[in-house]
């Protein structure tokens, strides 16, 4: 590689090429030459796919009918999501010997640090990177791409230039030139409905945002305007974060058949709060808003979410406020997917701490599951399930 720039830039994101297939192939080498789609049945959606399946134009997050439509020949490998996560902790690993500022954004990317580097590795930050990169194919198994640059924005844009096995630069000298005949789709964070409104106020690409003035773009567009001005000219001033905040805990499902069955459902629906408040304990961290999420037959998405007077980690709790949240709306079905979370999240500390006048078993029931937790960490999570659960 050469750029002029090379050595002196120290912000990078580093993301693995298709991780969950990449696991996978990794796992079984008789995938390795054939298109890997890992999801769920027909019903479901695509987690990720391989290169080779992304050549037909399978894409994440597509429906599963519509990505065997355009490669039958792809195989299907249900997630292993036990086994990616441990890989995760393995990648993450790997980049803590480089630096203690790293910003996961998901199991298989993060954002990364090295200023000041140098000095500690003797090498400077692109060197650095390349190795890890190496590390990572010939002692994990799995291959990565790097974008490396002055700020997270340019990074992150850099590190999808060139994948797989991609490392990608750019500098601050030719930033402008850079973004300007690029799409503003490239923002991370444009959607489809973001896209749709930019479009429609004549705005496609950087060059297109250039000629807008600041205020106009903040009446235009409030927050996310000003944000536009700052990217259209290559600015981030974001700073890497080790300890960016966890907005919410969610859970769902995707059926496989569409259901308007209330045992079924309400069998999901416990075992999705389940798992959210298990991952909340695990954090000590407690939801105030819990919200219930649901996909009708006919693709309609609906929502619904209610605040507590405490935040709580409780599967029960989760589960009852979800539970009435459905009756609400339960009537709308059949389903094809359904979903629980919590939000506006707290230390543990300040969770449960009050009873429930209009409920007064709910401290017993509090106390009952903290009982249970203790029994499954001592003898396994499936050491003892509520009959709710094997609905």
């Amino acid at each position: 590689m050469a750029h002029p720039e090379l050595f002196d830039l120290s912000i990078a994101h580093m993301d693995c090429d298709a991780f969950y297939a990449s696991v996978e192939k990794r796992d079984n080498p008789e995938l390795r030459d054939k298109p890997v789609i890992i999801g769920g049945g027909r019903r479901g959606v695509v987690s990720t796919a391989c290169y080779i399946a992304r050549i037909k134009g399978v894409r994440s997050a597509m429906p599963m009918f519509q990505a065997l439509k355009l490669c039958p020949e792809a195989v299907i490998v249900r997630g292993r999501m036990d086994t990616y996560v441990e890989v995760s902790r393995q990648v993450r690993a790997l980049m803590e010997e480089l630096t203690p500022s790293i910003e996961p954004l998901s199991l298989d990317e993060a954002f990364l640090d090295l200023t000041g580097t140098q000095t500690l590795h003797g090498h400077p930050p692109a060197v650095v990177l390349a190795r890890l990169v190496n590390r990572m194919e010939t002692e994990l198994g799995i291959s990565g791409s790097i974008g490396l640059s002055h700020n997270k924005f340019l990074a992150k844009v850099a590190s999808d230039l060139d994948k797989p096995r991609g490392f990608s630069v750019i500098g601050k000298a030719e930033t402008d030139a850079f973004l300007r005949d690029k799409p503003v789709s490239m923002i991370w964070g444009v959607g489809a409905v973001t896209r749709d409104s930019l479009e429609k106020a004549g705005i496609r690409t950087f060059a297109d945002l250039l000629r807008w003035d600041r205020k106009e773009l903040g009446a235009r567009f409030g927050s996310m305007g000003d944000r536009l001005w700052h990217l259209a000219r290559g600015q981030d001033r974001r700073a890497v974060s080790a300890h960016t905040p966890i907005k919410g805990i969610s859970n769902e499902t995707t059926f496989s058949d569409d259901t308007a069955s209330l045992d079924i459902l309400d069998g999901h629906l416990w075992r999705m709060s389940e798992k959210v408040a298990d991952r909340a304990k695990a954090k000590s961290i407690a939801g105030r808003v819990v919200t219930l999420k649901l996909k009708t037959s006919d693709f309609k998405l609906v929502t619904r979410r209610l605040s507590l007077r405490d935040p709580t980690q409780m599967a029960d709790k989760i589960y009852r406020t979800a539970r009435d949240l459905f009756d609400q709306v339960g009537a709308q079905g059949p389903y094809r997917l359904l979903g629980v979370g919590i939000s506006e999240l707290w230390d543990a500390g300040d969770a449960d701490r009050s009873g429930d006048l209009l409920d007064p078993q709910a401290n017993q029931r509090s106390d009952a599951e903290r009982a249970t937790d203790k029994i499954r960490e001592r003898f396994g999570k499936d050491a003892i399930v509520k009959g709710r659960a094997l609905r």
